[in-house]
């Protein structure tokens, strides 16, 4: 739209007018070039029809009383002026996102990252009730949120958390100032239905701060929630509805959500203003402060996280030890019948960094938390621990524990029965018993255990060292189960991930996998070992099938089980999409840090084929685990198969030089070259990838997909032939439903050559003929085969 030339008449010399970002009911903002400070702001004008109902007057009071206010999370004012009918005020240019647009691209918000949002809006509101000022207009589109996450700053190894701004306080009355001369005595209605209080909505002239709070609390109650608590056809319909029926709860709509916070959102949203927290800080403390009942009481509210345990030894490297104490304890505490245990990758992300607990227990809900530390010296040990009620700090319970290394299963046991009995009112008056159940008692062998689980976690090259551990705690213990069966997982995964020659694992793998389920049949990490072994080496979707359920058996609820079923067996294997976004979607909801949780749905939303969410779910991943280099890859692949492929190419040869030109990132930039119509740079990357096939080990899958991108696709069957071959166990999760693959599914012999290795071919084969057009299939109809 162009710009009215009286307004950069008007604002000429100070200010020059760019562009037109967005209007609204009262007024329309623009970008601009702050002439005499060099910067870019936002210059927010009124409407003809506004400000003449206004009047200079009154429009300049306002402003003044608006530009006194100095906090935090306010926009805040730069300048304002009346020039040639111009009503207008300066703001600063916020990079970022309004809350309505991030909710109409998410819908709902993770339940802390929502409440964060709201507390430092009510922290806005709060100051500015004490400073005589009442906004009369919150709702999301009134909340910036700078600094939140974007492709470009993500994708360039950048991680940033929103922080929310309160805008328009510019039409905005004094609430104590008393007298006529006030915006809304121009006649004009301030305030947005879906979010407008009661009494604003009937014109009381007496409005104070609760007015505000009402519509924090809808606000609130949208993020959690995904819909306003009042909607309909059209404005009256809302306002009868905001008058004649109680206000709903946010539980009714959404389950999970704490009784604290439900409690306090309905509370401020009672229509009697009388009947609403008498303060905001009131509000603040009722949504930040869960009852202290919720440590003591019987039955599903008792509720704990354990926090990775800090290294206070000398030697950097004991600090696995600290965390494999605290998973030990997290599995011990999730045994006891009547308390909930956060998950581990959950309560993992906040490992190094400091915290208020009070928003730990928030954003992991929860009513306590179990944090300690570790000393090492020798073959003495000392570990303290405090369990401490996360709504006030105070300590439940701290012990110190001095021991000989050779007692740590039994430290560990006596520190899980110490808390379950502390929070005795959830078990029921039962006693904990015995929690802990060493599976082995050789400590040297626990200790490379725990080194190379975290290793494991981290994917890449990482996987060899762990398998390298993983083989000298065996040697120790042959019959340490758990060892085993990570064993086979490290295995699986640094062939699946093109480090090792399928050749050079796979009866290792079988044999550890068989091992750890014959020393214990209850584990359901060797089920999952299993698992991985029928789908990955035998190719056998069918008994994979079978031994997820065997392993979720076990416990329905294992986050690692799930996700890995989810990724593995509905949407590699069987093309399930939806069942399998829904799979993880379930785990997030209950362990909602967790990064891998987030990476994998990012990799199965991409083999859908919705890039946008993918990239998101991606983004959030690294977000939390800026180590991890699945969430980098993840970010990579639905950005070159997506939409983002002309930002991608840029940043992936920073990635090249920081994970040693992983084949797998390669096969992702000639993927972005080809999408950009670079043949020419796209067949350069395959050729420095077939180049190194001949001095060392590339996955023929992988160098498949990188000549289809580089339009050589006669040599990109060789490269199929051969990683049927092979066995190329990435051929199990990419072959039918990849996007990677996604034109050779087009080219004659594909499904015979795929099929003499993938049982499931066939099947999906029939369904993917279906969705072709002419006996040519699109893009987007192979990636969504089935």
């Amino acid at each position: 739209m162009s710009i009215d030339p009286r307004l950069s008449r008007a604002l000429s010399g100070r200010y020059r007018v760019e562009r037109e970002l967005g209007a609204g009911g009262m007024a329309t903002v623009y970008l601009a070039q702050d002439e005499r400070h060099a910067r870019s702001v936002a210059i927010k004008v009124l409407h003809p029809e506004v400000a003449a109902s206004v009047g200079a007057e009154r429009f300049l009071a306002e402003i003044r009383t608006t530009a006194k206010l100095s906090h935090p999370n306010v926009l805040p004012l730069f300048d304002s002026g009346t020039e040639d009918g111009f009503f207008y005020f300066v703001m600063p240019l916020v990079i970022g996102e309004s809350l309505r647009a991030r909710l109409e691209r998410e819908r709902v918000i993770e339940m802390g990252e929502a409440l964060r949002i709201a507390m430092e809006v009510a922290d806005a509101l709060a100051y500015a009730h004490a400073n005589g000022v009442v906004h009369r207009d919150i709702k999301p589109e009134n909340i910036l949120l700078s600094g939140g996450p974007r492709i470009g700053a993500t994708i360039s190894g950048e991680t940033r958390v929103a922080h929310a701004f309160v805008a328009d306080f510019g039409i905005a009355r004094a609430g104590s100032t008393g007298g006529s001369e006030r915006l809304t005595g121009a006649g004009l209605t301030l305030g947005t239905p879906a979010y407008m209080s009661p009494e604003q909505a009937a014109a009381d002239p007496h409005v104070d701060g609760r007015s505000d709070q009402y519509s924090l609390a809808c606000v609130l109650f949208e993020m959690l929630v995904g819909e306003p608590p009042f909607s309909g056809p059209s404005v009256e319909a809302i306002l009868v509805r905001r008058f004649t029926r109680p206000p709903p709860r946010a539980s009714d709509r959404r389950e999970g959500i704490p009784r604290h916070i439900d409690g306090a959102i309905l509370t401020a949203m009672a229509r009697d203003p009388n009947e609403r927290f008498a303060s905001m800080e009131r509000f603040i403390a009722a949504l930040s402060a869960p009852a202290r009942e919720r440590v003591a009481t019987a039955g599903a509210d008792a509720s704990v996280a354990v926090l990775p345990f800090t290294n206070m030894s000398a030697d950097a490297d004991n600090e696995y030890f600290g965390d494999g104490m605290a998973e030990e304890i997290t599995n011990a505490l999730a045994q006891v019948p009547g308390l909930r245990v956060a998950a581990r990758t959950s309560a993992f992300a906040f490992k190094g960094k400091t915290h208020d607990l009070r928003a730990i227990g928030d954003k992991l809900n929860v009513a306590a938390v179990l944090e300690g530390s570790v000393r090492r010296a020798g073959n003495r040990i000392r570990i303290t621990a405090q369990l401490i009620d996360v709504s006030d700090g105070l300590h439940l319970w701290s012990e110190r524990f001095d021991r000989e290394m050779t007692d740590i299963f039994a430290i560990q046991d006596e520190i899980a029965t110490a808390i379950a009995s502390r929070l005795a009112a959830a078990l029921r008056g039962g006693s904990a018993g015995s929690l802990v159940r060493p599976s082995t008692s050789n400590l040297d062998a626990y200790e490379l255990y725990l080194r190379a689980r975290s290793l494991v976690k981290q994917r890449g090259v990482a996987l060899l060292s762990a398998v390298d551990l993983l083989e000298r705690a065996v040697a120790l213990d042959p019959a340490f189960a758990p060892a085993l069966a990570q064993l086979a997982h490290a295995l699986i995964l640094s062939s699946f991930w093109g480090l090792t020659p399928p050749d050079r694992m796979t009866a290792r793998a079988q044999w550890a996998a068989n091992a750890a389920l014959e020393h214990d049949p209850g584990l359901v990490t060797a089920h999952t070992a299993s698992a991985l072994v029928a789908t990955c080496i035998q190719f056998d979707p069918d008994a994979a099938t079978a031994a997820w359920n065997r392993a979720l058996a076990i416990d329905p609820w294992d986050p690692d089980a799930r996700v890995m079923r989810a990724a593995f067996d509905l949407c590699y294997a069987r093309g399930a999409f939806d069942e399998a976004v829904a799979e993880v979607r379930l785990v997030i909801e209950r362990d909602p840090l967790s990064a891998i949780a987030h990476t994998q749905l990012s990799v199965i939303m991409s083999f859908a084929g919705r890039y946008d969410e993918a990239l998101r779910e991606a983004q959030r991943a690294r977000e939390l685990d800026a180590t991890s280099f699945f969430a980098v890859w993840s970010e990579v692949n639905a950005s070159a198969y997506g939409g983002a492929a002309a930002t991608i190419v840029d940043v992936i040869p920073t990635y090249l030089t920081r994970y040693g030109r992983h084949p797998w990132l390669m096969m992702a930039l000639a993927a972005a070259h080809d999408v950009l119509g670079f043949t020419d740079r796209a067949e350069a990357v395959y050729l420095e990838l077939k180049a190194r096939s001949q001095l060392e080990y590339v996955q023929p899958a992988v160098l498949a997909a990188t000549a289809e991108s580089a339009g050589r696709i006669d040599e990109a069957m060789v490269w199929l032939r051969r990683a049927v071959e092979v066995r190329d166990a990435v051929l199990s999760a990419y072959a039918i439903h990849s996007p990677p693959f996604r034109k050779l599914r087009t080219v004659p012999g594909f499904w015979e050559t795929v099929g003499s290795l993938t049982p499931s071919a066939p099947a999906v084969r029939a369904s993917w003929r279906l969705r072709t057009v002419g006996g040519q299939a699109s893009s987007h109809d192979v990636t969504k085969s089935t």
